[in-house]
């Protein structure tokens, strides 16, 4: 008899609730009225597409840096306000984006 059943045994009118995962699609992000900022640098040799310019909450900057991230199936980070993303995806991030509701400005080239 496992932990679960003794439970039943003794609760038998609880109603169990199972535990729900909230996707990333399903939590609300902060809409700004100015744009985000997308540019591109080389650090060290290797290019990295940089967005900025979020006035939002620093947790929900994180799960869209997260969204993009998987998205693109690329590596970065969430530094300094800034999600730093490796390679140059500036066209594809700003699509991104704007499919989720950002204005987006393409800042360097």
């Amino acid at each position: 008899m496992d932990l679960q059943d003794q439970l039943k045994n003794l609760f038998p009118d609880h109603v169990s609730e199972e535990p729900t995962q909230e996707t990333s699609e399903g939590t609300a992000i902060w809409m700004q009225d100015d744009p985000l900022i997308c540019k591109y640098e080389k650090r060290k040799g290797k290019p990295i597409t940089i967005i900025e310019g979020y006035t939002g909450a620093t947790s929900d900057f994180k799960i869209l840096a997260k969204d993009i991230k998987t998205a693109l199936s690329v590596g970065g980070s969430f530094k300094d306000d800034r999600i730093i993303i490796q390679g140059d995806y500036r066209d594809k991030i700003m699509q991104i984006l704007k499919d989720k509701g950002f204005l987006v400005k393409r800042v360097g080239g």
